[in-house]
Parts: C-alpha cells; structure tokens; sequence
C-alpha cells in the first residue's frame, strides 16, 4: 500500500480521498526541514500548500518518493530540476482558485479606493476623520491587467461589471479573444500610460521579473494605483516606493512580495500601501476545491499510474507510453522551438501527424506541443493545463492526420500564424529513438538539438559559416555540431548550431552584425 504525507493544513476531506482510494495517509504539519529530512524516506507521496519546502536536501533524504502533489498553483516551494532528476513527478492544481485570486484583487483594488484599512484603523481608534479619507470611484476608470490568462480574465470582466474600462497586455492574447472578454488589447507602455488602476496577474519568468521596475513605473500616468496577487518579484519594490513616496504612485496593495514570508519589506508602514500575507487563494472554497483535487490526482498516480497537471512529465497511460514515449520527447521540442522565436500573439496551431505518428493516440502529442509552446512566457504551463490556456488565449488548434508520400515514414509539422507572420518546424523520431528536426520555415534541415542552440537565419553566401565560427571562437564558445539549410543557392538559409557554453548578448550582438544574418536567437531545450 502506498503512503503519503500530508505537510501542510489542508482540508480534512484530502485524507480521507486517500483513504477511500486505497492510500495510506499520515497528517503531520508544521515539520521544520530537519525534521522532514528524518521521516520523508518512508513516503511515496507528498501533499504540500507553500509553507513545506521540497528542497535538494529534503529530495535527496526522500529515497522511495514518486510524487509531489500542490495544493495550489505556484510550485516555487518544490526544487523541480531536482524533483526531476530524481524522478519525482510534481503536480499542481492550477485552477482551483482562480476566482478567489481575482476576488482578492478586485476587493483589494476596493481597498486602495476609498482607503478602507485607514479608515478603519483611524475610526476604530475613535478619531472619525471623516474629511482626511477623500476616495475616487471605480465607475469609469481604465483598469489596466497584465497578464489575461485564467485569473486575469476573470478580474478583467470583474471591473467591466463595476462599469470600468479594461485594457489588457498579454503576449499571447488575440484580438479575438479580447473582443470576447470585452477588453482592448494594448502593448505594455500604452497600458500604463491609460491605466488609473494596474494589476498583475501573469507568472514570473525570466521575462516578466521586474516588469514594473522604476523605467516602467514612469511611464504610469501620475496618480496611479497599482495591485499585485500574483507573485513577488513583479515588481521592484524599491522602485515603487520611490514612486509612492514621490506621489508618481497614489498607493498600491500588495499580497505578494519578493521574499515571503515578508517580516519585514520597506513597504511597510507607509500609509498609502495596503499589505495582505499572500491571501490570494485562502477561501474555505478555494482551499477545499485544491485540497481535493491534489489528493485525487497524486491517488490516481500511485494506484494507476495515471498522470494529470504534471508540471514536469507528461500525461500519458500506461497502455500508450511505449510507443508515445519517443514522440513525446520529439513533441516538446517543436513546442519550444516554435514558442522561443514567436513575440507576438499566437492565433492559430496546425498541427500535422503523418504517417505511422498518425495511428497513435496524438492527444497527448498535441498537449506536449502546446505545452512547449506557452512555456516561455507561463512557466506553469503542463500538458493537461496547456489546451484549456490555448482556449482562453483564443487560440486555435487543429490537427491534420494523414499517409506519408515523402521520404520520412512518420513525422509532425507544427504550423503557427500569428499577428505578425506563419511560420513551420518539422521533426521526426530516428531509429535510434531520438528526434531530429527535418524542416524550418519549409527549408529541409537535419539536426539533432542540444540543451542550448544557436538558430541564425541569413541569406546563403560564401564566407558566413566562417564568420560565425570566428566570433565563437573568439568569445571562447564551443561547436559541438553546426547544420545548415538553403532555400535554393544564393537564397535563404537556417542555420542550427549546438553550442557548449552559453552565448551572452554580446556575443548575439555580435552575430547579428555580420553581414548574411537576419536573425539570430539562442534556444534552450
């Protein structure tokens, strides 16, 4: 019989799921890491909210564990390049308490409005300032959303029921999905140029960290009011309160901050910042619904092997896995290819199986490619969340099955239209069981990828495969391999080049100077 343990406070109804499903269950909260490093060795399963932390060490002591289960969204407690290597499969449950987080923002936008905690605080101690807490309405001002995914759009078409104007800055919101939420996609800068309220609701990634960092707090129309119950690091907290202090920034309300728990944070204290400790998902609802579907996913693994919002394998049963399994390694890849060169909104996914790929159960393939596609700017994107974020982005995908005619037996070709361009990879799974890309933008290239490649797109002519190679060697970056394609001679050209050792911007630039290159990305894989 498998065992779990559940860490943290969830709902009584989580054990006895396991319980019910045949899984031994102990509830022991409150553990300090030492702590859980003694007994974690005689667990399968782990069942956590935020305040457990799965690291390296507590992994490494975890000799017999098979899952992670979050009862919730963010897994930024779980080590997930450990939990990986370890073969520990994570999941989360990323749609348990979307609405309470996109309450929590709107009651705290409510809260910055008419200056509630203030107000409260002043009458309880018996002043009545009822002159000092002058508020605005919310009925006719610009709500500005970062990020329009599942809880963002649920909080956009929260301030369009309060009578506000919505503009939305998602990268991978189409015009047609925000016609349907009633929003007006806008580009970030003319966001906060409008907006007299902000709010985040977007992961942090690479790209979004610091996304109000005092350049971008500038560019705020003065007066502004900004609200995050996303995640901490969002913002430069320095930066913000300069602006608030300032008075560029008429107050903010925050749930999250860089470092939690936030004992202390140069926020506090001032009268214009309203803090709350990261409520964002704490509703009996909320709390009860991640706290069931956390249970039943990590049972359904441990008695079945069935895998649902895995964050770092994919969803595939057993009965498809052999003949999935080299496919699906194939799938992720076309997704991150694809997903690493596309900057602008993703309007539609086509998706080709030929040959003997097509006589699989190709869901899951399309999950993964999906997958891979968002992950760039969703870090929490998986293969079960994937198609549901693809709908409400307004993305379209199709699939095509069909005989293959060509020179491969079995291949997928993953086509994208965005606003600005289409474009195509195509892969296929060699008889070493190892995929290989056979085609970009219709141009035939056979190249087996690295963790990190260098793609070049440039016109075919004499002299840039040494070029390239100089400004490598002379950054100290080593080939590992170099494939090249043309269009016709004298025509376009890709290149993909598997390189050792990371290519700093610099090094980019450098590239990018040199006479045939277009373009020039570094992908990692």
């Amino acid at each position: 019989m498998p065992k779990v343990l559940i860490a943290d406070k969830m709902s009584p109804r989580a054990a006895e799921i396991f319980k019910d499903r045949g899984v031994d269950v102990d509830v022991i909260t409150g553990l300090d890491r030492d702590e859980l490093i003694k007994i974690i060795d005689q667990y399968d399963g782990l069942a956590v909210r935020s305040s457990t932390k799965a690291t390296p060490p507590v992994l490494e002591a975890a000799t017999n564990l098979k899952v992670i289960g979050r009862a919730g969204i963010g897994v930024d407690n779980i080590d997930l390049p450990t939990a990986t290597s370890r073969g520990v499969v994570v999941m989360n449950t990323p749609f348990g308490n979307s609405i309470t987080t996109a309450e929590h923002a709107i009651a705290m936008m409510f809260a910055l409005a008419r200056q509630i905690p203030e107000a409260n605080a002043s009458t309880h101690d018996g002043k009545w300032e009822k002159s000092r807490f002058m508020g605005v309405e919310l009925t006719g001002k610009t709500l500005g959303v970062i990020g329009c995914g599942n809880i963002g759009s649920i909080a956009a078409t929260r301030g369009i029921g309060l009578k506000m104007k919505v503009v939305a800055f998602d990268p991978f919101l189409t015009q047609e999905h925000a016609v349907e939420l009633g929003v007006e996609k806008v580009d970030l800068d003319d966001l906060l140029k409008r907006a007299d309220f902000v709010t985040l609701h977007t992961p942090l990634t690479d790209k979004t960290r610091n996304i109000l960092d005092a350049s971008a707090i500038a560019k705020c129309k003065p007066g502004v009011n900004i609200i995050n119950c996303a995640r901490g690091g969002l913002i430069d907290e320095a930066a913000l309160k300069e602006a608030l202090e300032s008075g560029h920034v008429a107050g903010a309300a925050l749930d999250v901050f860089a470092e939690e728990p936030a004992k202390e944070n140069p926020l506090f204290g001032m009268e214009n910042v309203v803090c709350t400790p990261h409520l964002g998902a704490s509703t009996s609802e909320a709390q009860e619904n991640v706290a069931l579907q956390v249970a039943e996913q990590m049972a359904d693994y441990l008695m079945t092997g069935a895998v649902n919002n895995a964050i770092n394998v994919p969803s595939i049963s057993a009965e498809d896995a052999p003949r999935l399994r080299p496919y699906v390694a194939l799938a992720e890849q076309l997704g991150l290819f694809a997903g690493q060169l596309t900057e602008s909104a993703i309007e539609g996914v086509e998706i080709e199986f030929v040959g003997e790929v097509s006589e699989l159960n190709v869901a899951p393939l399309t999950s993964t490619i999906i997958a891979g596609l968002l992950r760039p700017l969703l870090s929490d994107v998986n293969m079960v969340s994937a198609p549901a974020l693809a709908i409400e982005r307004g993305i379209s995908v199709s699939e095509i099955k069909r005989e293959s005619k060509g020179a491969f037996d079995s291949y997928i070709r993953l086509s994208l239209k965005t606003e600005r361009q289409q474009r195509s990879v195509a892969g296929t799974v060699f008889s070493d069981g190892k995929p290989r890309i056979i085609q970009v933008k219709g141009i035939n290239i056979t190249a087996e990828l690295a963790p990190r490649v260098l793609y070049t797109t440039n016109t075919d002519a004499p002299g840039f495969i040494g070029a390239l190679g100089s400004v490598l060697g002379a950054h100290g970056i080593n080939i590992a391999s170099f494939q090249l394609g043309r269009e016709k001679p004298g025509g376009d050209a890709v290149s993909l080049v598997n390189i050792d050792n990371e290519a700093t911007p610099e090094v980019l630039q450098e590239i990018a100077n040199l006479e045939q290159v277009t373009l020039v990305k570094q992908l990692q894989f």
